[in-house]
């Protein structure tokens, strides 16, 4: 449930503890506030004092999480949350941004999807972004399981009309797609494709850039050569895809311990708690530059 938060509210753990907090704390105040103006009112409990109780009580929460969010450093947080909370309550629209104004990614991956998983579910109820498209270039992969499951139409690549042909371009314009994401897509970018998407591709590698990169270096490979190495840490780069295998310029760094014992495996399950903590969040970092 906690990652399932963290990653919907594109937050890490300590802001996820922090939000908790706030929660309660706000909760507490505004329940301890609502029972001290009653007593002012010389009303004795009864169905007339519930209800002004609760009526208080649901006027003083978003005013009391407030006040408590902001010596925990969650205001930022709050201000959009309730700002949400107050649309879906008095039925508002967002008529600034209809659907065909939302920014429209694809996303690329080759596996099991999880990051993918991730990114979908960090936008799925946003009202500037729409997940457009997934393209995967292996037939049964899970990433179209996660697809159909989330009604994201899919689309399967094959090698030869990818890099000689017409690179699928048709396709993601028919899709109008601004802006592609790269999760544990294997196959390096078409130039034609960078070219008609500059500084709008990022991807993610299992890593800490420029070391382990390049041609070959993916999964577990990966891993292992770290380990080799006698790293200390490891981690995450999130970059631009330019021309070249694991090149492009650096957005974000995260990095973790390596341990003695630590394996491949083992390895691969701190680096993907990393992806799925900082790569949605990222993105919607991006996205406002995307349009303007």
């Amino acid at each position: 449930m906690f990652q399932k938060l963290k990653a919907h509210w594109g937050v890490n753990g300590i802001n996820l503890l922090l939000i908790i907090t706030t929660f309660a704390l706000g909760g507490s105040l505004c329940g301890y506030a609502g029972r001290k103006l009653l007593l002012l009112t010389n009303l004795e409990k009864g169905v007339t004092w519930i209800v002004l109780y609760i009526i208080l009580v649901t006027l003083l929460w978003p005013l009391c999480v407030i006040l408590i969010s902001i010596p925990l450093g969650q205001f930022s947080f709050f201000k959009k949350y309730l700002r949400k909370v107050w649309k879906k309550m008095s039925g508002r629209r967002n008529t600034a941004s209809t659907p065909k104004d939302k920014i429209r990614i694809a996303i690329f991956a080759s596996g099991a999807g999880s990051n993918a998983g991730k990114i979908i579910d960090h936008f799925v109820s946003s009202s500037t972004v729409k997940i457009a498209l997934i393209v995967c270039n292996r037939p049964g992969a899970g990433v179209f399981d996660i697809a159909a499951n989330n009604n994201i139409p899919a689309l399967l690549i094959e090698r030869e009309r990818f890099f000689n042909g017409d690179n699928y371009l048709p396709e993601l314009n028919k899709h109008k797609i601004d802006f592609i994401v790269l999760a544990g897509f294997l196959w390096k970018m078409p130039v034609s494709v960078i070219k008609a998407y500059p500084k709008k591709i990022i991807n993610i590698h299992p890593a800490l850039l420029p070391k382990y990169g390049g041609r070959g270096m993916y999964g577990d490979r990966v891993h292992e050569a770290v380990i080799a190495a006698g790293e200390k840490e490891s981690g995450v780069s999130i970059h631009y895809v330019d021309e070249l295998y694991d090149h492009g310029e650096i957005i974000f760094q995260a990095s973790c311990t390596v341990n003695e014992n630590d394996t491949a495996g083992s390895l691969a399950q701190k680096v993907h708690a990393l992806e799925h903590e900082h790569y949605p969040r990222v993105i919607s970092d991006l996205l406002p530059k995307v349009k303007s």
